[in-house]
Formats: C-alpha cells, structure tokens, sequence
C-alpha cells in the first residue's frame, strides 16, 4: 500500500486547515481589545447621550444633574457586579431598527432610592436603603427609561438614521440575581462607558451606560464611514438643480389669463371653553397718544440650550428636545415680556393661539413698558 497522498486526500487537508484558520480569526475578532480610537468614537458618543439624558433628567428632577467626561472600559458584568458593593438597578433595551445588540444604564441602588423620592415630589434627604420597593422601583424606571429614551434619540441624530428599541426593562441586579434580560455571571466582554454623575446636592455618584461589542463595532463603523459634504461639492449641485428648475419651468404649459379659480374655504366656527368674565382692560388716558404703535407678538414653544458642537451637528432631519412638556402652556410674548399663557388652536388651515391665563392689568403693563 502506498504511502503517497491523493490529490483529493491533499485537498481535503488544505480545505480543513483554511476553515480552522478562518474559525480561529472569528473567534479572535470577538474578543478582539478595541483600539484606542475606537474608544474614542464610542467615548464621545455616549458623551453626546448621555448628556441628553442628563438633561431630561433634571427636568424630571426640577434639579441640576452634571455628568463628567466618560471612561471607557472592556468588562464583564459579572465583574461589574463582584467589584460594586450595591446592587444596581438597571435599565435593559434591545435595539428595533438602526442598530443590533442592547444598551443598558446602570446605577447604585441608594442613589436610585434618591432619584425615586424626588420623582414622587420629596426633596429626597429624608430616605433610607430600607425603603426601595416595587413602588419606588416603578419611580426610578420610569426616569431611567426616558434618559435611555433621550440617549437612543441622541444616537439617532448622531447616526442620521431611525434607531428604534424594544420597550425596556428595569430590574434590581446583583451577583445573586436570576435574570431573563442580563445573566450576572456572564463572562463574555462588553464595553462600559461610566460617569461620574451629581445631582445638585443629593449625588455624587457614578453612572455606567453598558454596549455588547457588536454594538460597539457598528457604530465605530457608522461613524468612521461618515462623509461630509464640502462647499465645493455644493456649489455645482447647487447650479445643477437650479438649471433643471428654469428648463421645468420652461417646459410648463402657460395659464390663460381668462381662466378662473375657485377655491373653497371651509369655515369652521371653533369650539372653545368659556373663559372668565374678565372684561378687556382699562386703557388709562395717557395711553391713547401710542396705541397705534405696533408691537412684536411672540408664542414660545419651547427652549433649549445647546453646545456650539451641538449646533453645527444639526442637519436635515435633526431632532432637538426642548424644555417644554407636551401638556405645559405655552408663553405668550409682548415685545419679548410675558402677558399670557396659552394653548395651540387650529383654525382652517392655521395655526392659532388660545389664551388660557393672563397676567394681571399691571403686571402686563409693568412688563410692556420695562
């Protein structure tokens, strides 16, 4: 019998060491240490979500909520777990749409004790570790899942794309828990980014938004592929569509002067609440020589602050967070001095105002003249 190997036997070999190859560089890749730009990237991402969800979080709070520079880390939970010495309650989300894998954030459960008391309108100093029940677990996830909610918005600006998750959850976690959402003895790798995180006066603790590193390496990728539009490549888009909007014109079919439109204007009488008796106000006299003059009539919306990074981030499509809750009056503006509050109204086809509380006579006129 001899000794020598067929071609088929050669081949075989060759097809069975590549594949070997091929498993031993997947199996290096997911555990692979991320670059030091890499945690740059996923750095200032969580950075710019974090911050936003500090940001509704103080107004939940009606308290100022800081979080400092992030910093970034390879973990296990499972050592997250051994090296706290609280539990934590933590908030799990699995991404929809726009990304794969989960988020979580994560905080220590006296501080949670805090966040919930001050969600049911205390002033949080008078709490014990003691008193952390379904009730106030129920309160405090019901912060973290909007921050979490204003941190998926975040990435979704970031990203310019749809990024929608599963409904969240929010469960107490130590090393002893038994958990559907997060295994506490799993020992396969996740990146951490922490916070150190104050609120005014009651916390000064540290916040932990948690990624699986596939999650990680897509965004790495989404940000690293992005490209900017440059003035130069603007300029000739911009006379490209210019052209083709004079030769649609030129091509459109002239209207008759003779011809004639009608157009029907549905009139809907609105259907308002009474409001109170109050009569229109008393015009003392030495007020007629100027009420011809004209004045600025202004109805905020909303408010908000934002970074000049913020700023010459935005883009078509962007989604800015303002300060006003969707059920708040809106602000009522004399020459830019408060008279009013109110609420939208839509009349045909326009929007409208509705006055649901005015500021007494002198105030108005104290604020009109200042």
């Amino acid at each position: 019998m001899s000794d020598m190997l067929t071609q088929e036997e050669i081949d075989a070999l060759m097809n069975g060491s590549a594949a070997s190859d091929d498993e031993s560089s997947t199996e290096t890749n997911e555990t692979e240490e991320l670059t030091q730009t890499e945690k740059d990237i996923i750095g200032e991402v969580g950075n710019i979500s974090m911050s936003q969800a500090a940001t509704t979080l103080s107004s939940l709070l009606n308290r100022q909520v800081k979080i400092t520079t992030p910093r970034v880390a390879q973990r296990t939970l499972k050592d997250i777990l051994e090296d706290s010495q609280f539990p934590k309650v933590v908030t799990s989300i699995e991404f929809k749409d726009g990304l794969e894998g989960n988020n979580m954030l994560m905080i220590d459960v006296p501080d949670a004790i805090i966040i919930a008391d001050l969600m049911m309108g205390n002033d949080g100093t008078n709490v014990s570790e003691n008193e952390f029940s379904d009730l106030e677990l129920s309160a405090v996830g019901e912060a973290m899942n909007q921050m979490i909610g204003s941190a998926s918005t975040a990435m979704a600006t970031m990203f310019d794309r749809k990024i929608d998750i599963f409904p969240p959850h929010v469960e107490v976690l130590d090393q002893d828990t038994e958990s559907s959402y997060a295994d506490p003895t799993d020992e396969t790798p996740i990146v951490a980014i922490s916070f150190e995180m104050t609120v005014e006066g009651l916390i000064n603790s540290r916040i932990v938004q948690l990624f699986t590193e596939s999650t990680v390496r897509e965004i790495n990728e989404i940000m690293l592929s992005d490209k900017a539009v440059t003035l130069a490549d603007r300029v000739p888009q911009a006379e490209k569509e210019e052209e083709d909007s004079m030769e649609n014109f030129e091509q459109e079919p002239q209207v008759e002067e003779s011809a004639t439109f009608e157009k029907k204007v549905e009139i809907q009488k609105p259907d308002f609440q009474e409001l109170s008796d109050e009569g229109p106000m008393e015009v003392p006299r030495n007020l007629d020589l100027i009420m011809d003059v004209p004045l600025e009539f202004t109805v905020v919306l909303g408010k908000s602050r934002r970074t000049i990074k913020d700023i010459l981030s935005l883009g078509s499509g962007s989604v800015v967070e303002l300060d006003k809750m969707t059920d708040e009056p809106l602000e009522i503006l004399v020459n830019g001095k408060l008279v009013a509050e109110g609420e939208v109204v839509v009349i045909n086809e326009s929007f409208g105002i509705r006055i649901t509380n005015i500021l007494s006579k002198e105030e108005r006129l104290r604020n009109i003249n200042q």
